[in-house]
């Protein structure tokens, strides 16, 4: 049995180059965009539900710890999700507490979800700077209103949190979403698993409407993270000969990355249910793939990888949501490319090129700038050349058990 791979957040960790991947993933990270929802619904209808399979990504381990916590000051670490979902279920369920986390989280705005909730009646004041972490929730009056316009192109997390807590008003909620609606599978998951739960949200074009109403408990086991999954359709993808079995994933799935079976189809990967597990094997690949990632934001690091390393020309929108991440993914991105001799190149604020490697080199070492999915994004590449990975540990926040997947596989790896 292999050794187990502990990384911590101070040291780098090696990737051998490995051109064949064959195997099967006997685990996977559970969703975690579904499990911080399913907490947040499961409090609000009591804490009486049976939840099976709730991820052991850091950002549910915090919602788990937090959302119950007696605690004044709630420190959400790199959280975003957790930050948002919370700052909304203090809210409505009149508890005063601080809210703050990490410097990086304290420069991710939160002011169009705490000004949506003031007008719905909520009293929360900043502690710092206006418009961002930390500030505090103090109570909540009387709804104010029903009707709430919102920006539909912003993290679809405040809508998410908004809709939550809809049931809980006494007049109900509709959000008016304005603009480009961005993340919608995202809200769509939100609506399903509210169903789940006895309450009605109904999303029609721009609009959510969700009559006042109460939550009941109910059974729920969490599905394996698309997301999670991504990473190993890159190394389907960027591997000489692979084929890879993913568990408990359902290609009818809620999380908007399952978007990635028919994107990873133009770079050379097939996806094929047998027998409850995913098979991944290698297929043709195009020369160039034109994508809107405005849905699925977080498969953008994966696919710009895999074009740059397989020499496909990306022409990209729907990046703008990268700029606020754990980091400036497309700063970061930028900068990690051109290791390899490829770029991101930003034609307008709306779009974006790939301009793929000419050739890689024999080896590389990757910053990962505190960013899980930058670590997760660049390790495929060890299927071409060697990698060093820079603070490996940044995993823990979504699939903390990824470096002991990759060396199940027989990836060489050491500290």
């Amino acid at each position: 049995m292999p050794s187990k791979i502990t990384s911590s957040l101070d040291t780098s960790i090696q990737l051998k180059r490995t051109s064949v991947l064959n195997g099967i993933a006997s685990w996977l990270p559970a969703s975690k965009s579904i499990s911080n929802r399913v907490l947040i619904i499961n409090a609000l209808a009591g804490n009486a539900s049976q939840l099976g399979n709730l991820s052991d990504a850091n950002d549910t381990q915090l919602m788990l710890r937090l959302i119950n916590s007696h605690a004044n000051t709630i420190d959400v670490e790199d959280a975003g999700t957790t930050m948002r979902f919370l700052t909304a279920y203090f809210s409505i369920t009149n508890k005063q507490k601080i809210l703050t986390g990490t410097d990086r989280m304290k420069e991710r705005p939160i002011g169009i979800l705490v000004d949506a909730l003031r007008d719905l009646g909520a009293s929360i004041k900043y502690l710092g700077r206006e418009g961002y972490p930390p500030h505090e929730t103090i109570a909540f009056s009387d709804q104010k209103t029903a009707n709430i316009r919102i920006r539909g192109d912003i993290s679809s997390q405040y809508i998410s949190a908004l809709m939550m807590i809809a049931p809980l008003l006494p007049q109900g909620l509709t959000l008016e979403l304005t603009g480009k609606i961005g993340s919608r599978p995202y809200i769509e998951m939100t609506a399903a698993l509210m169903k789940h739960f006895g309450v009605t949200a109904s999303l029609v074009a721009d609009k959510v409407s969700i009559p006042s109403q109460t939550y009941s408990p109910a059974s729920f086991t969490v599905e394996s993270d698309w997301s999670a999954a991504s990473y190993w359709f890159a190394f389907t993808a960027m591997a000489e000969e692979a084929v890879v079995f993913l568990p408990r994933l359902t290609l009818n799935s809620l999380q908007g990355d399952s978007k990635v079976v028919r994107i990873m189809q133009n770079l050379g990967v097939e996806a094929e249910d047998r027998e409850g597990l995913l098979m991944l094997t290698k297929g043709i690949v195009s020369k160039e793939i034109h994508w809107d990632f405005t849905d699925c934001p977080d498969l953008a690091q994966t696919i710009a990888v895999v074009c740059a390393a397989k020499g496909i020309k990306g022409v990209f929108t729907g990046l703008e949501s990268l700029r606020i991440k754990e980091t400036d993914r497309i700063s970061a991105l930028q900068t990690e490319l051109r290791k390899i001799g490829a770029d991101l190149t930003e034609e307008d604020s709306h779009h974006w090129t790939l301009v793929p490697s000419r050739g890689l080199p024999a080896r590389a070492a990757f910053e990962t700038y505190k960013d899980h999915r930058m670590a997760m994004a660049f390790a495929p590449l060890c299927t071409r050349m060697d990698v060093t990975i820079e603070e490996p540990g940044v995993v823990r926040k979504s699939y903390p058990n990824f470096w002991n997947d990759l060396k199940s596989f027989g990836i060489p790896l050491s500290e």
